[in-house]
């Protein structure tokens, strides 16, 4: 029963991710996976379930990151954000690339009551919240400033994706970084 939860949540987050979750319906999900509707529905009572599930799911691997990253720098909150922001370039720079599922799902629903728009908003609060204990270890001035706006320089990052610049998102994102935190 996992298993089909499992290729249903696949199936659809690639597609959800590729074409946009109001481009594609159950119906193509159903196809695509093999299973019956029935079986989907059993599993996710409506689409914005699923799209909930899918959002759910991207948002774990995002921290999961994030803490593998944050537990191989302990003590040292520099490095440990060069690092952070180097895998965030990195995941902008891999193919097929097409932008933060969370920022996606936010441009698509703009009902903030929405359950996949609520997890997209937790997620950038979590993003500034992470940013901030770094700047405060760091003893920055304003750990909650500079956490805004690097996460706001983040967010544009994940936007862009790789049109950035010739040199690639995570050399953009240590150069802003430096910009804000010479400036602060």
């Amino acid at each position: 029963m996992t298993d089909v939860r499992e290729r249903l949540l696949r199936t659809a987050g690639e597609l959800f991710y590729r074409e946009g979750t109001r481009a594609v319906g159950v119906d193509l999900v159903v196809a695509r996976s093999g299973v019956a509707k029935t079986t989907l529905y059993r599993h996710f009572p409506s689409k914005d379930d699923l799209i909930e599930a899918f959002l759910r799911r991207e948002d774990e691997d995002f921290w999961q990151q994030w803490d593998q990253v944050a537990a191989a720098h302990p003590g040292a909150p520099e490095q440990e954000l060069e690092a952070q922001l180097q895998w965030i370039g990195d995941r902008i720079a891999r193919p097929g690339y097409r932008g933060c599922p969370q920022i996606n799902i936010a441009a698509e629903y703009s009902n903030e009551s929405h359950p996949a728009r609520k997890v997209a908003a937790a997620h950038k609060a979590e993003l500034r919240r992470r940013l901030g204990t770094i700047a405060r270890v760091m003893n920055l001035t304003d750990p909650d400033g500079f956490a805004l706006k690097m996460s706001i320089v983040v967010d544009g990052a994940l936007s862009s994706g790789r049109a950035l610049h010739g040199e690639g998102p995570a050399r953009f994102l240590h150069s802003f970084a430096r910009t804000l935190l010479g400036a602060g």
